[in-house]
């Protein structure tokens, strides 16, 4: 006998949303929902029926267009001899890694772009270096090919940037912006409108298809350390942050939080040794790949009869110079131990100063109205560790406390902004550490909704804000001006549209006054100085007063931005929860009693 039974049907209009996401709002009746923010707009048609297997290489090919477009541009260093820039300082360590000895890498001519970035730097110009010589010997010929600038020579060089970034970077995002999506539960729709809105994000294209790094192989690295540690998997996540730390050594900005977390996990509840050795020993294993090669070389380079020493006048590193015993030089362990120690000294060059350009942090900041450079290098060396530690201790200590996978971009943003606000020789570029766990929180529980869209797009709008003066050196400000508004646009962020500061967004999440008031004072800021630096000179005797006028406001926000993150980490830990009850039920009493 037949059933009765009729299935109901789902209305078209009826779609999960998840708590605190406002990718669907109301423009005139409640139960049509329609996209708040242009890039919603753009995805609304595959929100439904269209497999997100079919809209993700149609993203993939668009954020390629945009970032393949931006290297028409100039680049850093282009046409100004002697130095030049970035540019021809990645194009020298593909020179020199592919034509000496593994020995010299480390030593040669260090006055001209001498090679300051650990091994896998070395590896991957070395790889690079090799098949762009089989195109033309000439791009990378020893000395001969200082500064050279031949546009198909620029060509390679923007592919080796996008081809490396599609097999790091790009993969780690999908990856890690899809599980954080499952956390939360919402469509996978959301999760494309994530990806795309991190992909897009305007310092990173900025910095590296225009002014020109590999910044997105160490932010790749990252990325898949985070992924790991959210599918549970620790050991893996060593690895990854040992490979972005043995790749960029800025990926210490993020060490304190990843160590914290690992070590919360090893002592919650109660102590698990053999997790804590396994990880202390994975840890150890994979530094000892990364620098395999280099001190394996020299090995075989002294076997050779080859000297790290390219002249007899040559200084031995500091640390092995002042050793406390006597090392025989012609020993087997002294040349890779050589190696090791010239290579941590070129890696961290605390011989610098403090700072080298100006850089919205604490240090140039303070030093606009006093001269810090009246004291001596050590003591403010001392100084700023002590203050970059005193910055990070709330955030490591939440962390180990309460160590949720889910917490950890929350805790990796707020030692990145520690470090970039207080700690040694912080480069302008630095600003793209603490701006990658942010913008990736776009992706999380209400990541796109009112309140995270509108924190996390305005720290974007005035990290790339303060990288304009780097910029405009390289003549950027054209691919500046479009992928800055393009991506405040598809956000709805200021100044492209003001709806998500006084629009019908979602009643969820809505912005209170204060946070009104301070961001939209900030771009107001923003957009009179770009006037003033634009249209009105500098007074006399001051010609960096606009740039210095952009650090001071750069430090202000970056001090709110890193207050912001590690006040929400504590939120998110359950630390206050407590605190609040015990308020709610002290106010509930007093209104009865009034009553």
């Amino acid at each position: 006998m037949a059933s009765s039974h009729k299935p109901r049907r789902r209305k078209k209009d009826e779609t999960p949303t998840p708590k605190g996401s406002d990718t669907t709002a109301s423009r005139s009746r409640p139960s049509v929902p329609s996209p708040p923010f242009p890039l919603a707009a753009f995805l609304w048609p595959a929100k439904k029926s269209t497999s997100q297997w079919v809209i993700l290489p149609l993203v993939l090919m668009a954020v390629g267009l945009f970032r393949w477009a931006t290297g028409f541009w100039g680049y850093s260093g282009f046409n100004t001899p002697p130095m030049h820039g970035d540019f021809e300082a990645q194009r020298h360590w593909m020179e020199i890694t592919m034509h000496l000895p593994v020995s010299q890498w480390y030593f040669y001519d260090l006055q001209y772009w001498g090679l300051d970035y650990p091994p896998l730097t070395a590896y991957h110009s070395w790889l690079l270096g090799k098949i762009g010589s089989i195109i033309n010997p000439e791009w990378f010929a020893l000395d001969s090919s200082r500064g050279f600038e031949d546009q198909l020579l620029k060509v390679y060089m923007r592919a080796t940037v996008l081809v490396s970034e599609y097999l790091v970077y790009i993969p780690a995002a999908i990856i890690l912006i899809r599980k954080l999506g499952r956390l939360r539960g919402p469509s996978s729709w959301e999760s494309s409108v994530a990806l795309v809105a991190f992909l897009m994000q305007p310092a990173t294209i900025l910095i590296d298809h225009a002014h020109f790094q590999y910044n997105t192989v160490m932010l790749g690295f990252t990325l898949a350390s985070i992924s790991s540690m959210l599918a549970g998997r620790a050991l893996w996540g060593c690895v990854f942050f040992v490979a972005a730390l043995c790749y960029k050594q800025m990926a210490l900005y993020y060490a304190p939080a990843i160590f914290a977390y690992l070590l919360g996990i090893c002592v919650s509840s109660n102590v698990k040794v053999g997790r804590f050795l396994a990880i202390a020993l994975l840890t150890v294993l994979s530094f000892a790949v990364c620098f395999a090669p280099l001190l394996l070389g020299s090995l075989y380079d002294h076997y050779r009869g080859i000297s790290a020493l390219t002249a007899k006048e040559t200084p031995l590193p500091p640390l092995l110079a002042h050793a406390p015993i006597n090392l025989d030089e012609k020993s087997w362990y002294f040349p890779p131990l050589l190696q090791l120690t010239q290579s941590i000294h070129r890696i961290f060059p605390f011989a610098r100063g403090l700072f080298e350009d100006k850089v919205a942090n604490m240090w140039c900041t303070i030093h606009t109205a006093h001269k810090l450079n009246n004291y001596p290098l050590g003591q403010m060396q001392r100084i700023s560790t002590v203050i970059t530690l005193i910055s990070i201790l709330a955030s490591t200590m939440t962390i180990s406390l309460f160590p949720r996978s889910e917490l950890l971009p929350w805790a990796m943003a707020s030692t990145a902004w520690g470090f970039y606000l207080c700690s040694f020789q912080v480069h302008e570029k630095s600003v793209l550490l603490p701006l990658l766990p942010m913008t990736i929180l776009l992706g999380g529980d209400g990541g796109l909704g009112t309140e995270m869209r509108a924190w996390i797009g305005w720290a974007n709008m005035l990290g790339v804000w303060t990288l304009f003066p780097l910029l405009k050196r390289d003549e950027l400000r054209m691919p500046y001006g479009v992928l800055t508004l393009l991506w405040a646009y598809l956000l709805a962020l200021p100044p492209t549209s003001l709806s998500l500061y006084f629009g019908q967004q979602s009643k969820n999440g809505e912005l209170k006054i204060f946070t009104k008031l301070l961001h939209l004072g900030f771009y107001g800021l923003m957009i009179a100085w770009h006037i003033g630096e634009a249209f009105v000179p500098p007074p006399e005797g001051k010609p960096d007063f606009w740039v210095v006028l952009n650090v001071l406001i750069g430090f202000a926000g970056f001090s709110v931005c890193f207050l912001w993150c590690s006040w929400q980490l504590i939120l998110r830990s359950g630390m206050m929860d407590d605190y609040f009850r015990d308020r709610m039920r002290i106010e509930a009493a007093n209104r009865k009693k009034k009553e």
